[in-house]
Formats: C-alpha cells, sequence, structure tokens
C-alpha cells in the first residue's frame, strides 16, 4: 500500500528541556484495513513522533489477535473487552476467556466496553449487562476501564455510579464527543477524557474541549475510523494523532509540545506504561 503520509523528516518534541512523544491511547490495529500495512503504519507512527500505542480489543477472537501484534512490537499495548455492538453475542464462557487475558504483560486495561444506543445493534439489555459486568471487574482488579458511550450519557453515569459505590473510578472514556454536562460528571468520578480526531473539525466538540483541563486528557486516533483534518476521508493511522495534540493545543492556548508532553504522561499514569527510553 502506498503511504498516506508524506516523506518527511521524523517528527520530534521537547518541553522543558527533555524530549517528549506522543501516545495514540486507542486504535484497533487488528481489524483488516490494516492488513495491508500493519508494520509500516506502526513504523509510520514512530516517525511522526509517538513512542506507543494501545490497541483495543472488541470481543475475544480481537482481543487474541491484538495480542498477537503486541507481542510483535514493543511500542504496542492491549485493552482487551467486548464492543457493545457485540454485546448480544457475549456469551459467559467469552467473559471468562477475557478475564483471563488480564494477566497478559501486554494488557494494561479492560475494553472497549460500554453502551451504544445510536446503533442499537445488541439490545439494551444485553450492553447493560455486559458492561456491568467489565465495570466490576475493573473496580475488583484496579485494571483502568475503557469507555464507549453514544447517546447513552445517562445511562453510562448511572451504571457507573451504582457499581464504584462511591469510590474513584479509574478508566477513560474514549473517544470523547460529549456533552460539557457529561465531561463534569465523568472527571468527578476521576475518569480521565480521550480526545478524537473529531475536535479538528466538530465545532461542538471544540467549545467543550476548550474548556477541560489538560491534566485530565488522553489523546487518541480510533482507528482505522476518523481521520482528522487535513487527513478526512483517509484510513486513518495512529501518525495521525499529533493532528489532535495540535487541535488541543489551540483550543487550550499552550504549545503542541506541552499537550504531547502532559496527554502521555496522564495516558502513562492511567495504564502503567513505563516511559521509553
Amino acid at each position: 500500500m502506498e503511504s498516506p503520509i508524506s516523506e518527511s523528516t521524523p517528527l520530534s518534541f521537547e518541553y522543558e528541556g527533555k524530549s517528549v512523544s506522543l501516545i495514540d491511547s486507542h486504535l484497533h490495529l487488528d481489524m483488516e484495513p490494516f492488513d495491508a500495512d500493519r508494520d509500516e503504519a506502526i513504523a509510520r507512527a514512530a516517525d511522526g513522533g509517538v513512542s506507543q500505542m494501545i490497541t483495543i480489543g472488541c470481543g475475544l477472537a480481537s482481543s487474541h489477535r491484538a495480542i498477537a501484534i503486541a507481542e510483535a512490537h514493543q511500542n504496542v499495548f492491549v485493552a482487551v473487552g467486548v464492543h457493545p455492538h457485540s454485546a448480544a453475542e457475549a456469551t459467559e464462557e467469552e467473559l471468562e476467556g477475557l478475564e483471563g487475558l488480564l494477566s497478559h504483560p501486554k494488557v494494561v486495561g479492560i475494553g472497549e466496553v460500554g453502551l451504544d444506543f445510536f446503533y442499537m445493534n445488541s439490545p439494551k439489555e444485553d450492553q447493560l449487562r455486559v458492561f456491568r459486568h467489565f465495570a466490576r471487574l475493573s473496580m475488583r482488579t484496579g485494571m483502568p476501564l475503557v469507555i464507549h458511550t453514544r447517546d447513552a450519557e445517562e445511562e453510562t453515569i448511572e451504571l457507573l455510579e451504582e457499581v464504584r459505590e462511591g469510590k474513584p473510578f479509574c478508566g477513560v472514556i474514549h473517544c470523547f464527543s460529549g456533552s460539557a454536562n457529561l465531561a463534569e460528571r465523568c472527571l468527578e468520578m476521576g475518569f480521565y477524557l480521550s480526545i478524537p480526531g473529531i475536535v479538528t473539525f466538530s465545532k461542538s466538540l471544540k467549545r467543550v474541549v476548550k474548556k477541560l483541563p489538560l491534566d485530565r486528557l488522553l489523546v487518541e486516533t480510533d482507528a482505522p475510523f476518523l481521520a482528522p483534518k487535513p487527513h478526512r476521508g483517509k484510513r486513518n493511522e495512529p501518525a495521525f494523532v499529533v493532528e489532535t495534540a495540535r487541535a488541543v493545543a489551540k483550543l487550550l492556548g499552550v504549545s503542541l509540545e506541552e499537550v504531547v508532553a502532559k496527554t502521555s504522561e496522564n495516558t502513562r499514569a492511567l495504564f502503567g506504561l513505563r516511559e521509553e527510553s
């Protein structure tokens, strides 16, 4: 496959006298759009200033594929879970199998899990059942929870409040594009918010992000989906996460280097990643 980004000098960043790098906190390297150039996309990310990335499982088979990719790449880590679209198909055996993967050294989180009442590919009761299972598992194990929520803000908050019983949650709202109210309530519970490439073109998300604290933000691509400007219409890939960081920096009135440093620091703190030497 022809490279979707032009050849140029590799990106590097320096903040407060120290070399820093980006982390793509959420993408799907196991998916078919990467089959032709997966290794090359990971290499392009390194040239784009991305030192680490977390590839996300959407079911048991997907999670096994993600782990295999991470085993082949030192800078790739994994979260395992069941996407709400597939909740109706999630058996007890699959849930147990996913729990068994949490001990793998490359697995750093639980997800992506949550509620999607926009597409409704699974009935609400199945989505709630599976989400509740993984939220409880996160609270029990201390593994960070990676949450997908769409058209289900109140139901998401209600379930999380029920499960946490007043204790802080360790987790992140992935691909955050919700309301200021959702942001405020999730921050109060202890969650981070992961900002996607949508922030490069969505006016409503820009308005919300302007008011968010940088010390609670991550950045992500959600590749192969949701390519940011100026790559809209292309397959997304981890190298493009710099465009999200640029947009966040502009909205918060800080330097790109500060956003790179702080979001990577946040991601490492949440998922327990070691800084790349």
